[in-house]
């Protein structure tokens, strides 16, 4: 009997896809805001905005069409080719934050991971619902009532959150992963 495999949920946004830079090139462009990384450590874009900006950006977000562009995230799609003949790998995105996102989203997937299988995406809103064994995720609030190990993916927004394990790249992940997989050799 073949042994099963482990389950890895991995989230879209800030983990796979790089919605912070294009957001904040938004600001900038529209705004001309120029905050530097120390101003960004711990903080999401909206806080450092005036309200009436942040309200723009959430607009364009609830718009849904932001999502449809965005750069693949340093390593990623090569490092979920690797994981993805060692683990069962779903995305798992709370898409229903902005439900106008949803066929964007899928579309990026299919243009950038389509070695992921259409049954294997998840649209939810609270991710306790997963059943998997590791969730990656930039946003600690997803682990909560999560039943198996979350994964903090660094952000600038969470760089001052305690957690661990707290991966800070695509290739530390997949180190992570495999030092939890020992029977699998890492790339």
């Amino acid at each position: 009997m073949e042994k099963s495999r482990p389950r890895l949920a991995i989230d879209m946004d800030e983990v796979i896809a790089d919605a912070f830079t294009a957001q904040r090139l938004w600001y900038k462009d529209t705004h001309g805001y120029r905050w530097t990384e120390d101003e960004l450590k711990g903080h999401h874009l909206g806080d450092l905005a005036t309200p009436e900006h942040a309200a723009g950006m959430q607009a364009l977000l609830h718009e849904g069409h932001f999502f449809a562009d965005l750069e693949v995230m340093p390593g990623a799609k090569d490092a979920l080719k690797f994981l993805n003949q060692h683990f069962d790998i779903f995305i798992t995105t709370a898409a229903m934050e902005y439900p106008a996102s949803c066929a964007p989203k899928f579309q990026w997937l299919q243009k950038h991971f389509p070695f992921i299988p259409a049954l294997n995406i998840v649209f939810c809103g609270h991710k306790s619902i997963l059943a998997a064994d590791f969730l990656i995720d930039d946003n600690v609030r997803h682990f909560q009532h999560f039943r198996g190990q979350g994964i903090l993916f660094s952000a600038p927004h969470n760089l001052n959150v305690e957690w661990s394990p707290r991966v800070a790249n695509w290739k530390d992940a997949v180190a992570y992963l495999m030092q939890q997989h020992p029977e699998t050799e890492a790339p």
